[in-house]
């Protein structure tokens, strides 16, 4: 029995236009469909929504942690953000490192993709870095919050003098 040609066209355009037009499958995917680079987030993210009517999306992490580029990126656990073409708006989330302090950064956008270029929102200031650096996601090192905020964790290297102190009244007495 011969299947004509032309009966075959229906199902061939339909699959052809379903694996086209199919949604994005990773929150990399959706980043890629609106020409933004796909090394914004860290590797390993699975876990994930956008909401289809407004482009609102939501990334949990396993763990806050940080990535290195020619700036240094955190993430908190939560990230979210409005997609649209270029452009990442009401961003959280996302701090960048300046100097000793973190900015968060609100939106990022890339106004014009041939000139190589990104930029971070962080409130007071726009910054530019080359799109090169945003091409592959990078690996995300476990943060520490405690890290930054205590030299150490023994009470007696915190409390120094009055730990000496007690020590010396007990000697004595």
């Amino acid at each position: 029995m011969r299947i004509p040609i032309l009966s075959l066209f229906p199902a061939l355009f339909l699959t052809f236009f379903l694996t086209a037009h199919s949604p994005p499958s990773s929150i990399y995917d959706h980043l890629k469909h609106n020409g933004l680079p796909i090394g914004l987030l860290p590797k390993g993210i699975s876990d994930f929504s956008i909401d289809p009517n407004t482009n609102r999306f939501h990334v949990n992490l396993t763990q806050p942690c940080n990535s290195e580029f020619e700036i240094q990126l955190h993430y908190d656990f939560n990230i979210s953000g409005v997609l649209s073409f270029g452009k990442i708006a009401n961003l959280s989330g996302v701090s960048q490192q300046e100097l000793f302090l973190w900015f968060p950064v609100i939106n990022i956008r890339v106004d014009d993709p041939t000139s190589g270029l990104i930029n971070f929102d962080v409130g007071v200031v726009d910054k530019q870095f080359s799109l090169s650096l945003f091409e592959i996601p990078r690996d995300c090192t476990a943060f520490d919050p405690k890290g930054s905020l205590f030299i150490s964790e023994k009470p007696s290297e915190l409390l120094g003098t009055e730990i000496v102190e007690e020590h010396m009244l007990r000697a004595i007495s």
